[in-house]
């Protein structure tokens, strides 16, 4: 009952946005609705309604009357004041606010890109200059210098892979004589989206095959990169292996034994279950998740792509780790573009790339406020221990967006845990917050269907709330006026036992008192219909 009454409530719910050129259609003690609000609410579900009399537009201004009567009630009470209310509106005011916080058309080229970029591969060598984790400008300096000279070098004919081995600061990039270990040059491979981290994998995918990157910046430093080839994508691949590491005595001869074994027919995955070294696999079999390009040793990844047939397996070859079969479960080619494109939004607005679409937002909104950081104010940057200082010395204005004035308290507060970069560069990210709460706050005045659809839920869950003090609770606990009822209407339930018909009872007795209810709110407000607009309605959706 109680939820077949907030689904009704719900889709008659209204919030007055009347413009003077509105003509006004019913009046509730001096507040105006116009036609417009009416008409919106009555055609929202007018499609999904099959049958004459629910289309009535008599009947349903009447139960527009009292839906408008049930909420002016609740606020009346303060019900928008209990803390339950003020929390889940609060929540869902940030759930209706996030796709405002997007860039449509940005996040829809950012999804196309992925999936160029899933199609297709890039192989690419690169070369790291690490900064700290919270650089000064003169760090930032430093490594951008350097890089730019390193650059300089290969541009000048110098062979990549040789620099890279020299100056990289990528421990990958050089060889370990510890571990016996031989350096990659700075050769990462192939790789494609979502691989790396996206500054990387935006610098790869537009730079030129064969041509040296501009210096870029990751979180992990400055980079340079050079392409060496894009090819069309191999997808994923689903393999089982069996792994003889290189401690393993006579693992040569013991491998090719097993190989003798699975052609004579014995199964792979008992095999694996009993051979391999492979601690992580063996136990299914040795079967491994599926992986994609650049995600296991060059090797092990051109045998695991090279079988054709599921259920085929490899001869016995080597890889650093020391030998393998694989045995091949299922391929899984890239997809056409429709069949992942949710999945790809997804990523697209759960990773690092969404906040290249919050900050597209965040430009958009530069260009059309008033913005002003006062430069005075701003000299507390240059405090040592700015996040200890007095809250007293912190109340001039620091930053000011339109007419919200941002004092020195609020940034001070925003950096006080945040020290992983340098106090201007915060403040850059603190008004780049400040301009999105800012949006945030004044949404419902700048984007007229966000504040419909947000005053729809406020009343649908204030009336919940009035529904259950008024008519729920009431039902349920007032044992006496439930009895009461029955035993007046009893020929109306063919003179059952109580035990029998409680439950049409009791919906009976909400029915009888919500029937009361209104007619007491009736009463005790001045209702006005314009009968000349309501002929109007009426004549119009009769055609």
């Amino acid at each position: 009952m109680k939820k077949l009454v907030l689904l009704t409530v719900l889709c008659l719910s209204s919030v007055v946005f009347s413009q003077k050129k509105d003509k006004i259609l019913l009046t509730i003690d001096g507040e105006n609705t116009s036609v417009a609000d009416f008409k919106r609410v009555y055609e929202k579900n007018l499609d999904a309604i099959d049958n004459d009399e629910a289309k009535d537009v008599q009947k349903n201004l009447d139960l527009f009357i009292n839906y408008k009567l049930k909420v002016k009630e609740a606020y009346s009470i303060h019900l928008d004041t209990l803390p339950s209310y003020v929390k889940e509106m609060e929540g869902y005011k940030n759930q209706l606010s996030a796709p405002y916080l997007q860039d449509t058309a940005f996040v829809n080229k950012l999804v196309k890109a992925a999936y160029y970029r899933t199609k297709n591969e890039i192989k690419a060598k690169h070369i790291l200059i690490r900064t700290p984790k919270i650089p000064t400008p003169k760090d930032t300096l430093e490594a951008y210098q350097k890089i730019t000279k390193i650059r300089n070098r290969i541009i000048n004919g110098e062979s990549f892979e040789k620099v890279a081995e020299e100056t990289s600061e990528d421990p990958s990039a050089r060889d370990d004589e510890k571990r016996g270990k031989k350096g990659n040059q700075g050769n990462l491979g192939y790789f494609s989206a979502f691989k790396m981290v996206y500054p990387f994998e935006e610098a790869a995918y537009n730079t030129k095959i064969g041509e040296v990157s501009k210096p870029f910046r990751t979180r992990f430093g400055y980079h340079i990169l050079k392409v060496d080839a894009i090819r069309p994508s191999k997808g994923e691949v689903e393999v089982a292996h069996i792994l003889l590491t290189k401690e393993t005595k006579n693992a040569k001869q013991l491998i090719d034994s097993i190989y003798n074994r699975l052609e004579k027919d014995e199964q792979f995955k008992a095999l694996a279950r009993k051979f391999s070294n492979d601690t992580g696999s063996k136990s299914k079999g040795g079967k491994l998740r599926k992986f994609g390009s650049g995600v296991m040793v060059k090797a092990f990844e051109d045998v695991a792509f090279s079988l054709d047939k599921e259920g085929e397996y490899s001869k016995p070859f080597q890889s650093p780790f020391g030998w393998h079969i694989v045995q091949l479960i299922k391929k899984h080619p890239v997809l056409p573009f429709n069949d992942i494109k949710a999945d790809l939004k997804s990523r697209v607005k759960s990773g690092a790339r969404a906040q290249l679409s919050e900050k597209a937002v965040i430009n958009k909104l530069k260009q059309q406020y008033t913005i002003a950081d006062n430069e005075t104010a701003k000299e507390i940057f240059e405090h040592k221990k700015i996040r200890t200082l007095s809250k007293d010395s912190l109340q001039s204005v620091i930053l000011k967006i339109n007419d919200k004035e941002i004092t020195q308290e609020v940034f001070v507060n925003y950096i006080k845990n945040k020290k992983n970069k340098p106090v201007f560069d915060l403040f850059e990210d603190f008004k780049d917050q400040e301009i999105l709460a800012y949006y945030k706050e004044n949404l419902e005045k700048t984007e007229p269907e966000f504040a419909y659809t947000l005053q729809e839920y406020k009343d649908g869950l204030l009336l919940f709330e009035l529904m259950q003090q008024k008519i729920w609770d009431k039902s349920s606990k007032d044992t006496l006026g439930l009895k009461k009822y029955y035993t007046t209407n009893i020929s109306k339930y063919n003179n059952k036992e109580f035990k029998k018909v409680k439950g049409q009872v009791m919906n009976d007795y909400q029915n009888h008192l919500e029937k009361n209810w209104i007619t007491d709110l009736r009463n005790k407000s001045a209702i006005e219909v314009n009968k000349k607009q309501l002929k109007k309605l009426i004549k119009y959706y009769n055609q």
